[in-house]
């Protein structure tokens, strides 16, 4: 990114025999009683409900979870305030130097040719905020104007001479806006700008990088599912950007870099809070695009969202409603899979001067002041922070490395929720109330964790607080509490005397491994834990669980799985008395279509402009007889997806079921794939667009996809 603004293009169930499932049920619920010891009471007036379950958990959260981005542009970024400010806010990494800037930026002559370099923002004054601040950084390779062997070089003096330890490093900024696809902001000298040049070259500076530091992790650019320029395919390629680049750098990657703004028309903070819905879509479907490119390899490539912010193009930036987006973004990242998210930016200068929420909103994609003026209207002393920062630090309130995120769900669309499981027992609740008017009363009910009678710690932002502010006025309780409007509120709980995992003699199992699959099973394997006698697996829906598995050695096969379905397990080991340790971090599988089936689909996506694609469908029956008068059906994965308009066929869509029949006088579909019928559709799409994951002819189901 810029230094200016601008605008980016752009029915589950698993089944166990009847009797061993019941069993296991009564057994779980006997050992995980979770009744909290605050009176319920206090619940009564609640106009929102949320469920915490402390035994499904959604990732472990690691030191780089919460980043920033610098900037060489900025005079600002090596003041000593910053370092103090990033450590108050639990700040595990910066990046440098600056998104666009990247790819002019020459590390060893500290040049941008074509952009300000500001004084004192060489890469060792950067390390020392960086070292100052208890950090780490992610690096950007110049991939615009540089070479192999010049980024190759800048890991030599990171690591070698100086012994920096420098871990991450991308190849290029947003290379995908280099022009190839129409629009071009990313500098790109290449004469070849196309996807697979791109793969190349990462393949070339991962070869010569790692070659001076074999432990160096190389990050490829990626665009994120559903917004501009996925889909599209430029001249020449046969795919677009992510489905050209990561098959072919899939061997030799260890994480990608995708960058999320809310964007779209309107560009105030409050349409960002709601269009956050959309990034656990779009982050899922990344993690599907590495599964289906790097196979066996796919769990050691991570995912970073290295640049994120409201709208790069005039949204409320420095007010209280995108504090609470940092915060709600922070976290439904971090939940979705990603271990790293860099805001956008440190500080990054004056822009559109607004009153939001009666206050002065200076259009500043920083988290802190630069002290710059739009007109005569003048932002407050450079590093005075602003909403997103206290949004990002509220974070560090909710859980810091080590600490395990765990379900949480709320019954209204406003208020926000999310919980995570501390290493050293107790639990965290974080609230985002996005109601500029009404303070909501939530009543908090919880499954794996029995709460004591120990009055919760309870932390705010909230309007009139200068800081992360801790409540001491007695109203909170581990059933209920009152959220103030356009607020955040951590409540941090104890866990009852001799609960919870810490009470377990058993340790937390590894995560479970997809060994194999079929259409209708999956075999799981996990790493035993320490004082275990036995396992369970669980199911998660939402913030709701199921015991799907169990065993005391470190596998099972889960069966009777219907065809083309998603499921999210993780593991709990049971002591010898019964106590349960804390969950493992989760798995996400999705089982495939029988190789015997008596049909087969094709779904062909012929082009596609980031909202909008062309898609062909062709149907063989393989059965031995003949089929007249058919109908096709299939889900889409993600809302937001939809026919609208059709040929060779009639189109139906309720939710996100899609029945396609036979045109009037259609011939029959002959035997043994002796004929085949074809019809298409023009579909469109709010957000990320993977292919269907099975199709029934009259209600078979189909192999193929």
């Amino acid at each position: 990114m810029a230094p200016t603004h601008r605008s980016p293009q752009g029915p589950r169930h698993l089944a166990r025999a009847a009797a061993v499932l019941a069993a296991s049920l009564a057994v779980l619920a006997s050992l995980t009683g979770a009744a909290p010891a605050a009176p319920r009471a206090a619940a009564d007036d609640a106009d929102v409900d949320v469920q915490v379950n402390a035994q499904a958990s959604l990732g472990t959260l690691t030191g780089a979870a919460r980043g920033v981005n610098t900037a060489i542009w900025d005079a600002h970024m090596n003041d000593p305030e910053v370092a103090d400010l990033m450590t108050a806010a639990d700040v595990g990494v910066m990046r440098y130097p600056g998104g666009s800037y990247a790819d002019i930026y020459h590390w060893e002559t500290h040049t941008a040719p074509g952009g300000y370099v500001a004084p004192g923002t060489g890469f060792d004054a950067f390390m020392g905020t960086v070292r100052d601040a208890g950090a780490q950084p992610i690096l950007i390779a110049n991939y615009g104007s540089g070479t192999p062997d010049e980024a190759a070089g800048w890991v030599r003096y990171a690591n070698v001479t100086k012994k920096y330890g420098a871990k991450y490093w991308e190849i290029g900024n947003e290379i995908y806006g280099n022009g190839h696809y129409g629009s071009g902001w990313e500098n790109d000298e290449h004469a070849d700008k196309s996807p697979q040049e791109y793969a190349r070259e990462v393949r070339a500076y991962a070869a010569a990088m790692k070659a001076v530091d074999p432990t160096v992790k190389i990050g490829a650019v990626l665009t994120s599912p559903g917004e501009w320029p996925d889909g599209v395919v430029g001249d020449g390629d046969s795919g677009d950007w992510n489905h050209t680049v990561l098959p072919a750098v899939a061997d030799v990657i260890d994480f990608v870099s995708v960058h999320w703004y809310a964007g779209g028309s309107d560009t105030t903070a409050d349409a960002a809070l709601s269009k956050l819905a959309k990034l656990p879509g779009e982050l899922r479907e990344v993690r599907n695009q590495i599964d289906r490119a790097a196979g066996a390899h796919a769990p050691d490539i991570g995912i970073a969202l290295t640049e994120i912010n409201t709208n790069t193009g005039g949204a409320r930036l420095t007010a209280r409603p995108n504090g609470l987006f940092a915060a709600d973004a922070f976290m439904t990242a971090l939940e979705n899979g990603v271990f790293n998210v860099d805001w956008w930016n440190t500080h990054n200068g004056a822009g559109e001067i607004t009153t939001v929420d009666g206050e002065t909103d200076y259009g500043d994609m920083g988290m802190l002041s630069s002290g710059a003026c739009t007109g005569d209207v003048c932002e407050p002393a450079p590093n005075t922070p602003f909403a997103p920062y206290y949004g990002m630090k509220m974070t560090a309130q909710l859980g810091t490395a080590g600490d395990t995120m765990v379900a949480a769900e709320s019954s209204a669309q406003d208020v926000s929720a999310h919980a995570v499981l501390r290493d050293d027992g107790r639990l965290s609740v974080m609230l985002v109330n996005k109601d500029p008017d009404t303070a909501r009363t939530v009543a908090l009910d919880y499954d794996g964790f029995t709460p004591s009678a120990t009055a919760p710690e309870v932390t705010r932002y909230a309007r009139g607080d200068s800081d992360i502010t801790e409540v001491t006025d007695g109203d909170a309780f581990a059933s209920r509490v009152t959220v103030p409007p356009y607020a955040l509120l951590t409540v941090t709980l104890e866990p009852k005397a001799g609960t919870g995992p810490a009470a377990s003699a058993a340790g937390t199992p590894g995560t479970p491994r997809l060994d194999a699959v079929t259409d209708t099973t999956a075999r799981l394997t996990w790493d035993g834990a320490t004082g275990s006698a036995r396992y369970l697996v669980q199911e998660r829906d939402g913030a709701h669980t199921r015991l799907v598995g169990e065993a005391t050695g470190t596998s099972v096969t889960l069966r009777n799985l219907p065809p083309g379905s998603t499921h999210t397990v993780n593991v709990l080991a049971a002591d010898p008395a019964g106590r349960l340790s804390g969950p493992s971090a989760p798995l996400t599988f999705t089982t495939g279509t029988p190789a015997d089936a008596v049909c087969s689909v094709t779904y062909h996506r012929d082009s596609s402009w980031g909202n909008g694609f062309v898609t062909t469908v062709t149907v063989r029956n393989l059965a031995g007889t003949p089929i007249t008068g058919w109908t096709v059906d299939w889900d889409w994965p993600t809302t937001g997806q939809s026919v609208d308009s059709g040929w060779n066929a009639t189109f139906h869509q309720t939710g996100s079921h899609v029945r396609v029949t036979a045109p009037d006088g259609a011939g029959p579909l002959a035997p043994d794939g002796g004929s085949t019928a074809s019809f298409g559709f023009v579909g469109a799409n709010d957000g990320p667009n993977p292919d269907p994951a099975v199709f029934r002819l009259n209600g078979a189901v189909c192999s193929g996809g």
